[in-house]
């Protein structure tokens, strides 16, 4: 009922949203292991995602892309106990995703000031 009233930008904006709060969650779990012995670091590729979102890959292809990335980070390890958490890189992607995060919540603001501006007719 609420897609016939919002369209598909609501689902849009929460899609996006969850992606971006799911990867924050995976890089500060990145970082909280960062000295555990065979560790290996996950993420998602929130762009990959975000194409999904907007018309691209499916749901399976997408999947599919984070389980290639995730068993090709596997494979690689910074240190000798086999971890492969770089504390530089983890922190330049919460900012990255930070900055994402910041962007869609502004889209979502702007959206809804737009729904307010037309119930009050635009007064």
């Amino acid at each position: 009922m609420l897609e016939k009233v919002f369209g598909s930008q609501i689902d849009d904006l929460q899609n996006a949203l969850t992606r971006t709060t799911q990867r924050q969650a995976l890089l500060t779990t990145n970082l909280a292991n960062a000295n555990v012995p065979g560790y290996k670091r996950k993420d998602i590729d929130f762009h990959v995602a975000l194409e999904s979102q907007f018309g691209g890959a499916t749901k399976a292809e997408l999947d599919r892309q984070n389980a290639e990335a995730q068993a090709l980070s596997d494979q690689t390890s910074i240190r000798s106990d086999g971890n492969n958490v770089d504390e530089e890189r983890e922190m330049t992607g919460m900012a990255e995703t930070d900055l994402h995060f910041q962007a869609l919540t502004q889209m979502t603001s702007d959206f809804f000031s737009g729904l307010k501006n037309v119930i009050r007719e635009g007064k």
